[in-house]
């Protein structure tokens, strides 16, 4: 499975939904699964973007599809960021 960042900003809808119903981050959580990805880990930050998550999925367009229907709802704006473990990385690099 890949890796990929997900950094997301709440709307102002998500905002009133997040205040309203605490738990629907792990509700959205499980909906991610049933698209075909796993939430290893996700995080609150202060800042530009309101939540980190660290994302496996098969490839990019089981992203993209994640992206693009929690995107669609309005509720929230995602960028996506596949990342490489840096072992696999450096190894790439030198067969460069």
């Amino acid at each position: 499975m890949a890796i990929y960042i997900l950094l997301s900003t709440l709307t102002e809808e998500g905002l009133r939904t997040l205040k309203e119903r605490p738990g629907r981050i792990q509700e959205v959580n499980k909906e991610i699964e049933v698209l075909g990805a796993k939430v290893v880990s996700q995080y609150a930050v202060l800042g530009p973007y309101d939540f980190v998550n660290i994302v496996e999925a098969p490839d990019n367009a089981t992203i993209v599809k994640v992206s693009v229907e929690l995107g669609a709802r309005g509720t929230v704006r995602i960028m996506s960021l596949p990342a490489i473990p840096i072992a696999q990385f450096v190894e790439r690099i030198r067969k460069a």
